[in-house]
């Protein structure tokens, strides 16, 4: 690993409260809730794998709208857990607020973006080298040359999805077409299998054979209409795979709970500064199991796994969206 870089109901806040216990850590999941079969699922993984191996205790909030996400950290501040552990970008400024009320305690962005708060610990990855490795997976497999992204809200993280997955695919298969859209510009994004679905059905109208979801529990939507019209899909984040297995292609796994664990693991000693999982930590990588062990060729794994090397070596450079805004390979 490399170092770098609400309102709550009464009955809630009365069993945080009468429940808590100094430095036991705590996570906050954000909108889509914590079986979401995606982020958030891979984040309660993490925590639940610590506590299982630990025998420790953790604290837990699904936030169900954009109030709570500042008032639901306070909470826990307020409490004496540590560190708080907080899921999703849109966190940051509620994050930012609390932060430095708290001084002495550690808390933990995962994909947010809190600067110049010493006591906040900000995780990232480098999702865009997972994603060129499922694009090559997908330039290598389609038989229409033409394959689809779809993303949750419109932000620069989820565009730097696209571009990686992008790059991947016209490297596996220049002559390929790539369907890019986003469900929307609002947390709602991340949790509206429906739209999610509509715009699967449009891209395969539009000749896509191979879809691309980073959408939360939105992608959820997207994978169902994947199956339902006979075409494969990539599922992110967590495996995907057996949601609609010998159909999902692959997932670009994020090592969302292995970010989690650690954290926990470390408990107090956890303290602020940047974390980043890349390929070479195994934070990001593909997913190959029972579930689409057919649908993989050994001559596709061995291109793929021959460019997961190079970029680790450096000889692959994977073109990383939010470092300047521009993908030349993709328009938005």
């Amino acid at each position: 690993m490399s170092f770098m870089k609400t309102i709550f109901g009464t009955a809630s806040v009365l069993a945080i409260s009468a429940t808590a216990v100094l430095a036991d850590p705590a996570i906050i999941y954000d909108m889509g809730g914590k079986f979401d079969k995606s982020f958030n699922e891979s984040a309660y993984n993490g925590a639940a794998r610590w506590a299982e191996e630990s025998g420790g205790k953790y604290r837990e909030f699904e936030i169900s709208d954009e109030a709570q996400r500042e008032q639901a950290i306070r909470r826990f501040a307020e409490e004496g857990f540590n560190p708080i552990v907080t899921t999703g970008f849109a966190m940051s400024s509620a994050l930012g607020a609390v932060a430095a009320d708290y001084p002495d305690l550690t808390f933990v962005t995962v994909d947010g973006w809190v600067p110049d708060a010493p006591n906040v610990l900000i995780v990232s990855f480098t999702e865009h080298e997972g994603s060129y490795l499922v694009g090559m997976m997908a330039g290598l497999k389609s038989e229409s040359n033409t394959v689809g992204f779809i993303g949750g809200m419109d932000v620069p993280l989820i565009r730097k999805f696209a571009c990686g997955y992008a790059q991947g695919v016209l490297a596996a298969n220049p002559d390929a077409t790539i369907i890019s859209n986003m469900t929307g510009t609002t947390p709602s994004a991340w949790n509206d299998p429906v739209k999610g679905g509509e715009l699967a059905k449009a891209q395969i109208a539009q000749g896509a054979d191979i879809i691309y979801a980073a959408a939360g529990g939105t992608g959820v939507g997207v994978l169902q209409a994947a199956f339902d019209e006979g075409v494969l899909s990539i599922g992110v984040d967590s495996n995907q795979n057996p949601l609609h297995p010998g159909m999902v292609l692959t997932s670009m796994l994020k090592r969302v709970d292995t970010a989690v664990y650690n954290i926990m693991k470390m408990g107090d000693d956890a303290k602020g500064g940047y974390m980043t999982f890349d390929l070479a930590d195994e934070g990001v990588d593909y997913a190959m199991d029972e579930n689409n062990a057919a649908l993989v060729s050994a001559e596709m794994k061995s291109a793929v796994d021959a460019a997961k090397a190079k970029i680790i070596s450096g000889e692959i450079k994977v073109h990383d969206y939010t470092s300047d805004d521009s993908c030349s390979v993709l328009k938005f």
